[in-house]
């Protein structure tokens, strides 16, 4: 699913710089013989001086209560800073469930992002991220909330490697 939704994305980014403007959006259901439904949109746009982006979601469930989404964006802006996004939701029919989401961007100077959160019930949620500024000072850290309380850890470094404090 991810290759697909990566692979359409990828080739609505990639077809070169925009002469005009524009944007679309798509969207469809149907029944599945076995029970349940799929159900998916995808919508985009490409700006007059060559931002672009595009993003779509594919929803299944099972008839059986048991539901998965899986989505996925890429986007460039104007200046040339890109960003891309991926997730994935389930719910099951015993009543439990899950989500991870991954997103990366680099800035048109440079800098960089990544970031991931991830949760399932029962184990609280974790977000877990890393950026350079283009200078190359970085921060790397993770924050976990559980019915305990909330734990932080984050360290923050200079272009040479070494520890400087976070702001």
């Amino acid at each position: 699913m991810y290759r697909t939704i990566a692979c359409s994305l990828a080739l609505l980014l990639a077809s070169g710089v925009a002469t005009a403007s524009g944007r679309f959006v798509a969207y469809g259901a149907h029944g599945q013989a076995a029970g349940g439904a799929v159900a998916g949109h995808a919508a985009g746009f490409r700006g007059p001086n060559g931002a672009a982006g595009a993003h779509g979601r594919r929803t299944v469930s099972d008839g059986q209560g048991n539901v998965t989404s899986n989505a996925g964006g890429s986007w460039r802006g104007a200046g040339g800073g890109t960003a891309t996004t991926r997730a994935t939701a389930t719910h099951n029919a015993d009543g439990t469930g899950s989500f991870d989401r991954n997103t990366n961007a680099t800035g048109a100077q440079g800098g960089t992002f990544a970031g991931q959160t991830t949760g399932a019930q029962g184990q609280g949620i974790t977000h877990s991220a890393s950026a350079t500024g283009a200078a190359g000072n970085s921060y790397s850290g993770s924050t976990t909330v559980t019915r305990d309380g909330v734990t932080h850890t984050g360290s923050c470094s200079n272009a040479a490697g070494e520890s400087i404090a976070c702001h």
